[in-house]
């Protein structure tokens, strides 16, 4: 005999599995740098097997999908490119819907500059209609004085993400947030940012799977970006505390996540 806990435990993730669209973020919840985390493998299988729609974002604009397939498959698994979303494809498909055919000064890696090229947009260090801050290992002083330079002559300025830091094999390093407050301090102008906690980027995700929002369930373990971008963009969410956040944790946020469990590998018992 269940007990009433047991009964609402096994009721949870039977609704969870009964989701026809799943959103994942990917550090935290995948893998640690270069690690699986446990119950990742059977997961995917399972999503696979039985037909779910899946993505897997990520923050960071510096991968390409394709080096992220390639990632994974180091790992010991098959997923192909066309499973993954970025900030970067997220910032591409923002721009284009807003200023189809526009112009940008991009300071970023191989993830941001391709997604904006496949998405019509031409690179332009004269008089571009938007200065672009995405993940990058590239920074230098003349790149934030040309970005100031822009912006102060008309530049519209966006980043790919918010985020402050980024993980890394090496540990913490800058992201995005830091890398573009510069740029923002110099001009007196404020970012957009197009990535987590933005909803933008989770719907865009949700539109790419073809599922409504009450079919679709995002697994996250920040409640700062993941949970509230899929709060805010009315799907359910899950935090697996294999990620930064722990229990002790929630009291600090005046909003909870839809399910807790430890990691996806959860969702199969």
């Amino acid at each position: 005999m269940y007990s009433a806990d047991r009964k609402a435990t096994k009721n949870m993730y039977e609704k969870i599995r009964e989701k026809k669209g799943f959103i994942s973020d990917m550090d935290g919840v995948v893998y640690h740098g270069n690690n699986i985390l446990p119950g990742v493998h059977e997961f995917v299988s399972w999503l696979q097997n039985n037909d779910k729609e899946f993505i897997f974002l990520t923050n960071s604009s510096e991968r390409t999908p394709q080096e992220l397939s390639r990632k994974l498959a180091r790992m010991g698994l098959d997923v192909p490119p066309e499973h993954f979303y970025t900030s970067a494809l997220a910032t591409a498909e923002f721009l284009s819907s807003q200023n189809p055919g526009c112009t940008a000064y991009v300071i970023g890696e191989a993830g941001l500059v391709n997604a904006l090229y496949d998405a019509g947009i031409d690179m332009n260090d004269v008089n571009p209609e938007y200065v672009i801050v995405g993940d990058t290992r590239t920074y230098n002083f003349e790149k934030i004085a040309k970005a100031v330079s822009l912006v102060n002559k008309g530049a519209k300025l966006i980043g790919s993400n918010p985020d402050i830091t980024g993980p890394s094999e090496a540990g913490i390093i800058p992201s995005v947030g830091s890398l573009i407050a510069p740029i923002e301090i110099a001009t007196n102008k404020k970012a957009y940012f197009v990535g987590k906690p933005n909803p933008l980027m989770v719907r865009h995700a949700n539109k790419a799977l073809s599922c409504h929002t009450e079919d679709t369930v995002f697994i996250g373990d920040r409640m700062d970006t993941d949970i509230i971008s899929g709060l805010e963009s009315l799907i359910d969410t899950v935090l697996v505390l294999s990620g930064v956040t722990t229990m002790d944790m929630l009291p600090n946020f005046p909003y909870r996540p839809t399910y807790i469990m430890d990691g996806v590998g959860d969702i199969l018992k």
